[in-house]
């Protein structure tokens, strides 16, 4: 068989910005028919920045048996060639813009029921909020529990069935690693996803979580504030619950210390109402200085009218 007659099954090369344009028209044309499409879009570099779409894009790195398929699948999907990417139970369907529209149909096998029971056990009560596990926002230890190769969340080459509308017969075509990057693309929006692929139910790990501190003792815990931290923070009066004698015992100790307000305080007013004496002095002493002005200026008066008269007298 000639060269040229073993790679004419191949459809020829179509550049980058054709096959975008492609995407696009052929997008436009299924959504007025009315299918509701979901194309993969991805701005920069990076195919995903998240922690679950990260993790699924470096699962997809160990898969060693298709390294030489995987970078144009890479490539395909940052450049727009999805037109539509699905995420059901177990399942994943696309439509790939290459030469031409294909259909990728991929089935994820469901985790073990055992493994997914072990990996519980393994994380009981370290999970605490829905919040966290989809943002990734977990201890050290969880983390390596998830993404352990083998045992952890991550499916395995073996775990997946591939297929392609492609001429292409090999097992992973290109158009299949692009559907594998954009379901990393998709976790970095929809990472609860994840969990439907694999066919388990995240809720499952907040429970378990639940379960182990209602059974563990209560203590304090490291990452809790005190009240007298929250009151420094929020700048607000907390009140701990407290039994019905510890409370008569708070209720007593308020109004003692109001007692002891109210006691501190009288004395203030005591000496303000010493300081009004004082002033009666003042007003007193002045009283006083004006009275001994007074009769001199009366004898003097007396003096000069006792001068006069002798004079009328002596002109009678």
């Amino acid at each position: 068989m000639s060269g040229r007659d073993r790679y004419s099954r191949f459809a020829p090369y179509v550049p980058v910005a054709e096959r975008r344009r492609k995407a696009e028209a052929k997008a436009k044309q299924m959504a007025k028919s009315g299918r509701v499409l979901s194309p993969v879009r991805i701005t920069g570099r990076k195919i995903a920045t998240t922690f679950w779409g990260l993790q699924w894009c470096a699962n997809l790195g160990t898969y060693s048996d298709y390294s030489n398929r995987l970078p144009r699948g890479r490539t395909y999907a940052g450049n727009g060639s999805i037109v539509d990417l699905q995420i059901a139970e177990g399942n994943v369907s696309a439509l790939v813009m290459g030469s031409a529209l294909y259909k990728v149909e991929i089935v994820i096998s469901r985790l073990p029921a055992a493994s997914w029971k072990q990996f519980k056990e393994r994380c009981s009560g370290r999970i605490s909020s829905l919040l966290d596990l989809l943002q990734g926002r977990l201890d050290k230890s969880v983390l390596e529990e998830i993404t352990r190769r083998p045992g952890g969340l991550f499916p395995s080459p073996r775990d997946m069935k591939f297929s392609c509308s492609c001429p292409d017969g090999a097992l992973m075509c290109k158009h299949v690693a692009a559907t594998l990057y954009g379901v990393g693309a998709r976790l970095d929006t929809s990472p609860e996803l994840f969990f439907t692929l694999r066919s388990t139910d995240m809720q499952e790990l907040i429970s378990a979580a639940g379960a182990s501190a209602a059974v563990a003792p209560a203590g304090p815990s490291s990452g809790d504030l005190a009240d007298d931290d929250l009151s420094a923070l929020f700048g607000i009066e907390i009140e701990a619950d407290a039994s019905p004698a510890a409370k008569k015992t708070t209720k007593a100790a308020k109004k003692a210390t109001a007692k002891k307000a109210t006691a501190k305080k009288v004395p203030a007013k005591k000496a303000t109402v010493k300081k009004a004496p004082a002033k009666k002095q003042v007003a007193a002493g002045r009283n006083k200085v004006s009275l001994q002005k007074g009769p001199p200026a009366k004898k003097a008066h007396a003096s000069a009218s006792g001068a006069t008269s002798p004079r009328r007298r002596s002109r009678s």
